[in-house]
């Protein structure tokens, strides 16, 4: 499903770029020409599908399928749902050749349109997330959980994107090292159940790249 996006999310791009004053932030060289310049570059969409599932201690059953997605975090987050939505999201192939094509020339601008480019992603993930709420009202969601995060493996990304047929539908494949390609993209897993859900844990206690954050490093959080 394509998406239109008509301007980006500037508070969420500041935090990428770990600027905490966004009154100072409209200062910043280029960065109303990197807004403008992404925009005319995004092709975003994303997928989604619905299966049932099973729940066990380290490993969950997507059935119809053969899927299992590996983990005692998944397991824990999806432990009280009868089914979960497996979503794929992507901005395109023409945003990750702007950016390395500003990476040769204009380092600065490449770094302030990267971050415009995470503020985008997750606005197409955000409206994916809608779309199925307003098809499912009366259900109750867990937050989306990605493969990366806990013990998730993103080892599973090419089997992920295999039974959405992602590759063939919105284009979005995994390279050999399972990273997801164009770079811009996001899969993840979103649980549904008939009745409300504890909170479950997210942040940086969850994630793998939580030594490695520079969100962290300079005391902010990525919002996950």
């Amino acid at each position: 499903m394509t998406v239109n996006i008509d301007s980006l999310n500037r508070s969420e791009a500041l935090r990428y770029l770990s600027c905490h004053d966004e009154e100072a932030a409209s200062s910043i060289p280029g960065i109303d020409e990197c807004e403008r310049e992404l925009l005319k570059f995004l092709r975003p969409s994303f997928i989604y599908r619905y299966f049932d599932i099973s729940v066990k201690e380290d490993e969950v059953k997507v059935e119809g399928s053969k899927l299992v997605l590996k983990g005692k975090d998944i397991s824990k987050h999806l432990q009280n749902c009868y089914g979960a939505y497996l979503i794929a999201a992507t901005l395109g192939p023409e945003a990750d050749r702007l950016i390395r094509k500003m990476q040769i020339t204009d380092m600065a601008k490449a770094v302030i349109t990267d971050a415009f480019a995470s503020a985008a992603i997750e606005q197409v993930c955000a409206e994916a997330e809608e779309k199925i709420k307003s098809n499912e009202q009366g259900k109750f969601f867990t937050w989306r959980y990605a493969p990366g995060y806990g013990d998730f493996s993103i080892d599973i990304q090419k089997d992920f994107l295999d039974v959405l047929d992602a590759p063939r539908k919105i284009g979005l494949c995994t390279s050999q090292s399972r990273m997801l390609v164009p770079i811009k993209s996001v899969t993840s897993v979103m649980g549904v159940s008939d009745s409300p859900l504890p909170p479950s844990a997210r942040g940086c206690v969850t994630c793998t790249m939580r030594e490695k954050c520079k969100f962290r490093k300079s005391g902010m959080h990525c919002g996950s």
